[in-house]
């Protein structure tokens, strides 16, 4: 009969043959790479992968985009055509709905949002649905990865205790890993095979898996102790430019109040070559990251009895701005004798930065649902973004307007939320009636007739 010690060194063996079989594949490039979500974050990994000779297989729900992908089409701005035809062309990529499809897959990466709820607290239900995907197929010797940014214990509390449900167990029968996605959507500096990529593992195997198989696309791998310490990076990266910005938005409103241009200052400040990094202010914040991600932090610091004063301070700074962006227009057409009720107002740019056609969490749809509440009428052009969908927390029916002579003569007010390239400012500042610049897009041009208001 088997005993006790046996029976462990035999899983042990066991264990061993699975991990090295795995890290053998990932070598040779024959592991078959899964990828849940193909967005913003999966679709550059999906490119990454399949660039590098792995086989791989992209699952969404959305089956406009994986027709879309296998046709050789791209939906996202930043990537183009021909990027996403060499994709679908090179015999090592297939996209579908069909999520028991995982089981073929020796490496699955989930790449799905991780949004707020109504009451601002973290929504972890793409992550769960997509690890209940994964566990429904899962099979010794598959190594799950999660990318979406969370709070610590997602990984090795939520997620495992999912995956483990099947009677596998990490890091004996299966591998499990966190590794932060940081894509910058048009980055012409880094792009996914660039930006270091830091990886937690739940124990050393699953670490070294994981290790293995980004270290095959990108060019530095950062390991870290636990998925807890991976996932806490992603926070802190996030957390501190939340508070920063936010910093910035405030002297903002103060400077301008003791008529000082915090553009000219922040210009000045980044002379100093040590201990000064310039951030900018604006409309407020946007992307799926910064505006979200401090507060996944919040609500777990809650269980901790800890009160996250300084970020949750940040918060409230940055809710405030597109408020501050509408007083300051009602205050600029006050000037010229007319009401903010009433008036025709242009928005330049609802995408949540210059030249993506990314809407997620973007201020511009804040004010422009704020300017509907007071009555204004409003339009939007942006180059980028030719109509804006229906989205969870707005419910705006708008298409783009052409930026022509005659149009931008019609309105009251311009109002400059994202500092597109593509959008002449030399020409919008001849044919407007006057203009809110909320990102110093017109910094450059001399100012004579005295109509553009920095906001």
């Amino acid at each position: 009969m088997e005993t006790l010690t046996e029976r462990n060194e035999g899983r042990k063996l066991r264990t061993t043959d699975i991990f090295e079989t795995l890290l053998e594949k990932i070598e040779t490039r024959k592991a078959t790479v899964g990828v849940i979500g193909l967005g913003y974050v999966g679709l550059p990994l999906v490119q990454a992968f399949a660039g590098a000779g792995f086989p791989v297989i992209g699952f969404d729900n959305d089956m406009e985009k994986i027709e879309r992908l296998l046709a050789g089409r791209s939906y996202i701005k930043h990537i183009p055509d021909a990027s996403v035809s060499e994709l679908a062309g090179s015999g090592r990529f297939s996209a579908t709905a069909d999520f028991e499809r995982l089981k073929e897959a020796d490496c699955v990466i989930i790449c799905v949002p991780t949004p707020l709820n109504e009451y601002r607290e973290p929504d972890l239900s793409y992550v769960i649905n997509s690890t209940e995907a994964a566990a429904r197929t899962l099979r010794e010797g598959q190594l799950v990865i999660l990318e979406s940014t969370t709070y610590p214990g997602t990984t090795d509390e939520e997620m495992r205790a999912v995956l483990e449900k099947t009677g596998l167990y990490a890091g004996r029968d299966f591998f499990l890993a966190f590794s932060p996605e940081r894509e910058d959507p048009n980055n012409g500096s880094f792009n996914t095979s660039t930006i270091p990529k830091v990886v937690g593992g739940y124990t050393g195997r699953c670490l070294k898996a994981a290790n293995a198989l980004y270290g095959s696309i990108i060019k530095r791998t950062v390991p870290v102790s636990s998925t807890r310490v991976a996932e806490a990076t992603k926070l802190l990266e996030n957390i501190f430019r939340s508070v920063n910005i936010a910093l910035v938005n405030e002297l903002k409103v103060l400077f301008d109040r003791m008529d000082i241009d915090v553009w000219e200052v922040i210009s000045a400040a980044s002379t100093k070559p040590f201990g000064y990094m310039p951030f900018y202010p604006g409309p407020g914040l946007g992307g799926h990251c910064i505006p979200i991600d401090p507060f996944y932090l919040t609500w777990k610091a809650r269980k901790y009895d800890f009160h996250t004063r300084f970020i949750e301070l940040a918060g409230e700074i940055i809710t405030y701005m597109p408020y501050y962006v509408i007083e300051k227009t009602a205050q600029a057409l006050n000037r010229q004798g007319k009401a903010l009720k009433g008036a025709r107002v242009l928005v330049l740019g609802v995408a949540y930065k210059k030249n993506v056609d990314d809407m997620r969490e973007s201020p511009a749809l804040k004010v422009i649902e704020l300017l509907m509440a007071k009555e204004a009428k409003v339009d939007y052009s942006d180059p980028y973004v030719p109509k804006i969908p229906k989205l969870r927390k707005y419910r705006l029916d708008m298409s783009s307007v052409a930026l022509s002579e005659k149009n931008l003569s019609r309105y009251d007010v311009t109002v400059i939320l994202t500092d597109h390239s593509d959008f002449d400012y030399g020409f919008i500042y001849e044919n407007s009636n006057l203009i809110i610049d909320t990102r110093n897009a017109t910094a450059a041009l001399r100012d004579t007739k005295k109509k553009i208001f920095k906001a």
